[in-house]
């Protein structure tokens, strides 16, 4: 079964070996036909501490790393500023 792999920004980097990625999801109301916002936050395994909050990562889902934290951050998008993205190759 293959793995979800998300994309959000980093909203927190203050724990040790992790952060807190938010990630926007974008849809269709079904009875008013607006498109909604939702965001949800997700812990992932930042194993060197490398990603600063305002990156935009990749996260993929993994096994359980500890109680609350079940992703692991694939790699750096790109870098906010300002709400505007710089892309990083």
């Amino acid at each position: 079964m293959p793995r979800r792999i998300l994309q959000g920004t980093v909203r927190s980097a203050a724990n040790d070996k992790t952060v807190v990625v938010e990630v926007e999801r974008r849809f269709r109301h079904p009875l008013y036909g607006k498109f909604v916002k939702q965001n949800k936050k997700y812990k992932a395994h930042d194993e060197t501490n490398k990603y600063k909050v305002g990156d935009i990562v990749a996260i993929e889902e993994h096994r359980p790393i500890s109680k609350t934290k079940s992703w692991v951050v694939k790699g750096l998008v790109g870098v906010s500023k300002d709400n505007d993205v710089e892309i990083v190759e």
